[in-house]
């Protein structure tokens, strides 16, 4: 959150030149007031917490080495790796870049893939980490999150990743993790919008399970990601009429 404030604190110095109503609104200001703890009527008992977590990372064990002891196999597990790399990396980037994984897996040596897969699962608990604060304040349910995450797939696995390399470097890797967080910060400013006050949120999950402006976003040059000068989508006309934010969506 400190991150999230020093987001919108640069943004505002950056900006502050120009027309206060054409700058996007906020997003430490409101977000703070949501509580991190929500419904606790909804909460589980730390037992039921426990077994839900061992359950999905045993589950997950248990298919990797799966798949590892398949790749073994004689004339056909040579292709268990490679097939469960395109399987993996399809909806993150698209069947092209994952049919050339395919392609490359079946030449290259096991341990490559193996880095490779652990590389991909490990980006993405460690944006699931990094991301934390956001979704312990804004509730999504079960069906909205993995939406969410689906729908930025792509993005978030190249941001994660590059990450995730850095900090396998030891020492350094502590000083990375302190700029991740920071960067997510300011990712969350660009693929989210500017949350409404709690009184006016019962709607905003579900309005955030998509990235409306997406394609809007990914074709900004590198040089101009801080554009601001971009046009709202319906939902934010509409979150904009209850009185709640103000300015553009994103930056």
């Amino acid at each position: 959150m400190d991150s999230l404030q020093w987001v919108d604190q640069t943004y505002l110095q950056k900006h502050k030149s120009e027309d206060p109503n054409t700058l996007r609104a906020m997003y430490y200001p409101n977000l703070r007031l949501y509580s991190t703890h929500g419904d606790t009527s909804k909460h589980k008992a730390p037992a039921d917490a426990a077994l839900t977590f061992l359950y999905r990372y045993s589950r997950r064990a248990t298919m990797s080495l799966a798949v590892y002891m398949l790749s073994y196999l004689p004339y056909v597990g040579r292709f268990v790796l490679p097939a469960a790399s395109f399987y993996t990396f399809n909806n993150a980037v698209g069947p092209i870049p994952a049919t050339i994984i395919f392609g490359s897996g079946v030449f290259l040596p096991r341990r490559y893939l193996v880095v490779f897969l652990q590389s991909y699962f490990s980006s993405r608990s460690l944006m699931r980490e990094l991301l934390e604060p956001y979704f312990s304040r804004i509730r999504f349910n079960k069906e909205q999150k993995r939406l969410w995450f689906h729908d930025r797939e792509g993005l978030l696995f190249g941001f994660g990743v590059g990450f995730y390399v850095f900090l396998k470097i030891p020492l350094l890797g502590v000083l990375i993790y302190g700029i991740a967080e920071a960067s997510t910060a300011y990712l969350i400013t660009k693929i989210t919008d500017p949350p409404p006050t709690p009184a006016y949120s019962d709607k905003f999950a579900e309005s955030q399970v998509r990235w409306t402006n997406k394609h809007e976003f990914l074709r900004l040059p590198l040089a101009n990601l801080d554009d601001h000068k971009m046009g709202e989508t319906n939902e934010g006309q509409d979150l904009k009429a209850t009185g709640n934010l103000r300015g553009k969506k994103f930056s």
